[in-house]
């Protein structure tokens, strides 16, 4: 539909693509749910919605280390850019070509169910390529827990939470919904009951019981919570700033606004 921009055609692991651009005039979509969700992200649960629904984690390089692994090791025993290196790349390649196709295809039906089930999401605004530096240091001054770390870092890209937010808002635009991110401080050591703000509430990395109030549920739908609860206030200073924040972008991302978390409600400060 619409008028032909420009077509890109490609070539890749045996199979040729062709990616057409077209442009066309639309109406501002009009959203068909009223609902609104917040979502953590975490490793042990994908994603944890504030309604206490959870996607589970596909973690498709988890599922394909070891046979890439085995096919790595054979590669390079084949003599360099011989006919039976080629052979062994591609088959490199195409376990390659499988992680990410199965990791886009999950993220694209996660992000599908959750834009048409919901007029607004607040999502936390997670610096991905900080949370997943290297912790090996320099020689002179060597990282700790080097080994932990690296699996972190591995189970964190092995998620796809950049592309997950990438999809969720073109995909909530597109159906006439907003996507809103919120600084990840504290929202998961925040009760969701009484307000208080601990680190010893967070007893494990799937339990949340408050220190002051005794208040006990799973981690990631406290933080799924207070993500929601972040949004609200965020909502809340776009609309009443004179700058006319609600009128920008659809991800709001200043850090101008402070709130604060109760049980009754929420004081935008």
């Amino acid at each position: 539909l619409g008028a032909v921009k420009n077509v890109t055609v490609s070539f890749n692991l045996g199979k040729w693509f062709a990616s057409i651009q077209t442009e066309r005039e639309v109406e501002t979509p009009v959203h068909p749910s009223t609902g609104i969700v917040g979502i953590d992200m975490g490793i042990a649960r994908f994603a944890t919605l504030s309604d206490g629904s959870h996607f589970a984690p596909l973690n498709s390089f988890k599922r394909q280390e070891k046979a890439l692994v085995k096919a790595q090791r054979a590669m390079s025993r084949k003599q360099k850019f011989s006919n039976n290196w080629k052979k062994a790349k591609a088959n490199v390649q195409k376990i390659h070509a499988r992680i990410g196709n199965a990791r886009r295809d999950y993220l694209h039906k996660a992000t599908t169910t959750i834009s048409k089930n919901h007029a607004m999401v607040c999502i936390e605004d997670l610096q991905v390529r900080n949370m997943s530096k290297s912790a090996s240091g320099t020689t002179e001054t060597p990282g700790k827990n080097v080994k932990a770390k690296s699996g972190l870092n591995k189970a964190i890209l092995d998620q796809g939470w950049y592309e997950f937010r990438r999809q969720l808002d073109y995909k909530l635009a597109w159906n006439g919904g907003q996507l809103i991110a919120v600084p990840p401080r504290n929202t998961s050591r925040t009760c969701p009951c009484c307000g208080h703000i601990a680190k010893e509430n967070r007893l494990s990395q799937a339990r949340f019981e408050c220190v002051e109030c005794g208040f006990e549920e799973n981690a990631d739908l406290v933080g799924a919570i207070n993500v929601l609860r972040a949004g609200h206030a965020r909502l809340a200073c776009a609309e009443t700033s004179p700058a006319g924040w609600g009128v920008g972008p659809r991800t709001h991302r200043s850090d101008s606004c402070d709130y604060r978390l109760s049980a009754v409600g929420i004081l935008v400060l």
